[in-house]
């Protein structure tokens, strides 16, 4: 495999809302037993979920996509990426892939998306397995904020230097360093004329008062719930896995990974790839 190769099949770009969204679908080769639909966080794309993905569709339907700005999808500077947008397209996304009740797994600002596409947009889950999630005050580094509040100034950063902070933020991720071709897989979007900007501008973006309408109705979750957190998460401090249980109705249980960080998908695959199958076992 070369150096930042993708591990996801092609994409299909579909049209939600006039705006073009990558997506994927893995299938078994005999009858599915569900659809489990998997959602990426930031600055990645469904390539976290690629590995975890591939496992679970020996059995299951699985969908992926790219939030419009992220992956694959186009980085068009008049589309919106704010976190509410994003929950509008998910909603609409499902209908366009005609799920009903999904299982959802869900990773970083992914677990807003989904919690937003089903408490804020009424789509129904049979389950939802949230891992290190943006969803609690306070969420984002400083450097998060110094770039939401410089984007402009960032943007116009000369490429290498560019290229540098991107690699450095996303190797911040991990409690321990990634190969050099997952991060190039997980940088390479954010390179060049139209990636360097739009990374800049999805951080600038994404505000804590769209996950605020999140957090004040997580008692309303309407389907059962697990947590999933990396023990040495340096973005979004393990105890929030203990807050975010105790606001969801029957304190949903929690799966911790020792010596895992931020990008638990990438770092832990095996370990969250089981995860994610008992919990379809015991949710199906």
């Amino acid at each position: 495999m070369s150096t930042g190769e993708s591990l996801l099949p092609d994409p299909e770009q579909v049209t939600v809302d006039g705006v073009e969204v990558a997506t994927y679908v893995l299938t078994p080769e005999g009858a599915p037993r569900g659809d489990v639909v998997l959602c990426h966080g930031t600055p990645w794309s469904a390539q976290v979920w690629a590995e975890a993905g591939r496992a679970l569709s020996t059995g299951h339907r699985v969908f992926l996509w790219d939030m419009p700005g992220y992956g694959a999808s186009p980085q068009d500077p008049v589309v919106p990426v704010d976190l509410a947008s994003q929950m509008a397209r998910f909603a609409h996304l499902l209908e366009h892939w005609g799920l009903d009740r999904p299982r959802v797994g869900a990773h970083d600002i992914g677990g807003a998306v989904a919690l937003g596409a089903h408490l804020l947009h009424g789509r129904e889950y049979d389950g939802l397995f949230l891992w290190d999630v943006v969803t609690l005050d306070p969420w984002g580094s400083p450097f998060f904020r110094l770039v939401a509040e410089h984007a402009d100034v960032f943007a116009r950063l000369p490429a290498a230097l560019h290229a540098a902070l991107v690699r450095e933020y996303v190797a911040g991720a991990a409690r321990h360093p990634l190969s050099p071709a997952w991060a190039d897989r997980l940088v390479r979007p954010w390179l060049g004329e139209a990636g360097q900007p739009a990374f800049y501008r999805q951080i600038a973006a994404l505000r804590p008062e769209h996950t605020r309408p999140i957090e004040e109705r997580l008692a309303q979750v309407r389907c059962p719930v697990r947590i999933g957190w990396g023990e040495q998460d340096p973005w979004i401090p393990v105890e929030q896995a203990t807050r975010l249980r105790d606001l969801l109705p029957g304190s949903p249980p929690v799966v911790l990974l020792d010596q895992v960080g931020h990008l638990a998908p990438v770092e832990a695959t095996s370990a969250v790839t089981r995860a994610l199958v008992d919990w379809l076992a015991a949710e199906g």
